[in-house]
């Protein structure tokens, strides 16, 4: 079954994925004879080592054996290189420049101990079956970025990531299981023999959110994680003592829990296993008009599904490999408490994270800044188990969204004290800073604490508040006397002006522009659509939750911003169009209350 190192073989017949007893390899041998053998005989070959290509790496270098609970605590806190290695087709292809040491010097400083590294492999291939060899340049490219890692003693996981969609889906009809099983195994015999020689600050992902809905894909999965191993361990070098990250169908905790299954007890790998959280998908995905969260469901919820994982995996290290809450879209406050939450949280179930951020959402790269600094000041404090005092902001049950993450001030009110209750945790404030000039605002004379109110006075306000000008006026750093500093922005906001109310329904949809003044925060909250009869024009099934959510949208795929328009995606207009009726289309901004809105109108 081997000629020149490796199996020649092409797809003879194969069922669907329920059917796979049918499936047949072809195997061409150099002379043209030709023998079919089942998958159930390739999966043997696979694991016993039958696609091992050269000798194994002669490595000079030294490796310290660690456990999987020590690579794993050495990850965390981590952080994704996400949209680099992983843009399809390759790295530059997406919102990021390629990487550069200095990111990850950044990264360091920061507070991060350990980096994922995703990879997108399918577009580097330079031949196809049975070889499916990968460029050397890509191989070299990815050795680099390891390096740079590394050179700054920071730990390591190198995966294999959106090949999950592009060639590996195991659940498409008409997946072809033995040459997915075939090309997983030369991909990662290329990688681990490139990577043979690494210390032990190096880890390997199989595969990233391998999809999967059914025990049968789940079947699948557990037999490519023994594949990976098979191959790094044919590999050699260092590799069959690496640790690894083992996964579960969709890299889903709850999908992980019922069909995950120990690899073959031949390999001698440490292992972990890594699921992803991005959950309430309302919340984290701005959905629905959810734009807070922090009540005693919301966390009952997140504790409830970190605590299922580590119950069904008590005595295997944990990591979760990708979370969010994305500084663009959600509300300040309600991100600041959700970071301090969900750290905590996994800390109290002894599972390491590490935060996905795809260079839009948090660390601006170009000019090594975070977008959202305080949201990382919560999650260091909160990694090292200090207690963080938050900004309180309203539940999903109101009417109107409030946030103490700001001191708004419509235009053209009266200036007033405003008061912001915060949730102190135990903690005192210890001063307060106008971060402009650097001065501390006096106890008593410019604010002043009562229980868990912080309140700022209107005689220090109207030295901020000078006239009609909209936008941020100050910043404000709130220290306590243990956590992270907050900081409270001093925003003057007014209803936002459209360039145009209303437009026609145009004969063939594409993402529709409206001009807006922005006059605040220059974003909007999110967007409802009802139809001219009064019903909800998208997800009518929101009409049963909160009055903040009845009848909104999703961000991204149905609505967007820029710098001077709000977007509605063209499947909005298609939607419209489908409904047959002139919609209107409420864009509310923050604060959320019912006049800080504009109306859109499309006519039918």
């Amino acid at each position: 079954m081997r000629e020149g190192g490796y199996i020649r073989g092409f797809v003879r017949s194969f069922e669907v994925l329920l059917l796979r007893s049918e499936s047949r390899l072809v195997i061409v041998h150099e002379a043209d004879m030709v023998s079919a053998i089942s998958t159930s005989v390739l999966a043997a070959a696979l694991l016993q080592g039958a696609w091992a290509q050269t000798s194994a790496p002669n490595c000079t270098s030294t490796f310290t054996p660690l456990t999987a609970s020590s690579y794993i605590a050495s990850l965390n806190p981590g952080w994704n290189l996400g949209n680099t290695l992983d843009a399809v087709e390759t790295e530059g292809s997406w919102n990021n420049p390629p990487v550069v040491p200095a990111t990850f010097d950044s990264i360091k400083a920061s507070g991060f101990a350990g980096i994922r590294l995703p990879v997108t492999w399918a577009y580097h291939f330079t031949s196809q079956s049975p070889d499916w060899t990968v460029d050397p340049k890509w191989l070299q490219r990815v050795e680099d970025v390891v390096d740079m890692v590394t050179a700054r003693n920071m730990s390591v996981l190198v995966n294999v990531h959106h090949d999950s969609w592009v060639w590996a889906d195991i659940t498409k009809g008409d997946a072809n299981l033995t040459q997915i099983e075939e090309r997983f195994y030369k991909l990662w015999y290329q990688i681990g023999t490139k990577l043979a020689c690494k210390g032990s600050k190096v880890g390997f992902e199989p595969i990233n959110e391998l999809p999967g809905t059914t025990a049968v894909h789940g079947e699948e999965t557990n037999k490519l994680n023994n594949i990976f191993l098979q191959a790094i361990n044919d590999a050699g070098g260092h590799n069959p003592q690496r640790v690894v990250t083992l996964v579960g169908s969709g890299e889903d905790g709850v999908k992980t829990s019922q069909w995950f299954k120990k690899p073959d007890a031949k390999f001698k790998n440490p292992w972990a296993i890594q699921y992803h959280y991005y959950s309430p998908y309302d919340f984290i995905f701005s959905a629905w008009g959810k734009t807070t969260w922090g009540s005693d469901a919301d966390k009952a919820s997140l504790e409830a599904d970190l605590a299922a994982v580590r119950g069904n995996f008590t005595d295997i290290p944990l990591v979760i490999g990708e979370w969010d809450a994305s500084s663009v879209p959600t509300e300040t406050a309600a991100r600041w408490k959700y970071f301090d939450f969900f750290i905590r949280t996994a800390a109290k179930y002894n599972t390491a994270t590490i935060l996905w951020d795809n260079g839009a959402d948090h660390f601006n790269r170009g000019i090594s800044q975070w977008r959202d600094p305080t949201v990382l000041a919560i999650l260091m404090n909160a990694a090292k188990g200090q207690v963080n005092s938050l900004p309180d902001s309203a539940t999903g049950s109101d009417t109107a969204q409030w946030s103490s993450a700001y001191a708004y001030h419509k235009v053209g009110t009266p200036v007033t004290d405003i008061s912001l209750p915060y949730l102190f945790n135990g903690n005192t404030l210890s001063s307060v800073t106008n971060g402009k000039t650097g001065k501390k605002l006096s106890k008593g004379g410019d604010y002043a604490v009562a229980g868990t109110n912080v309140t700022l006075k209107a005689a220090f306000l109207k030295k901020i508040i000078t006239s009609n000008t909209t936008g941020s006026l100050a910043n404000l750093t709130l220290a306590f006397n243990h956590g992270a500093p907050l900081n409270l922005d001093i925003l003057q906001y007014d209803t936002p002006k459209l360039g145009a109310t209303t437009s026609s329904l145009p004969a063939t949809s594409a993402d529709l522009l409206i001009p807006v003044s922005w006059a605040g925060q220059n974003r909007p909250a999110t967007v409802r659509a009802i139809k001219s009869d009064g019903s909800i024009l998208i997800d009518d099934w929101t009409q049963w939750l909160g009055p903040l959510q009845q009848g909104r949208m999703t961000y991204s795929g149905q609505w967007d911003w820029d710098g001077s328009n709000v977007i509605l995606r063209a499947a909005v207009l298609d939607a419209v169009r489908s409904a047959g009726k002139t919609t209107t289309f409420t864009l509310e901004f923050y604060p959320r209350e019912p006049t800080n809105v504009a109306n859109y109108t499309i006519t039918v």
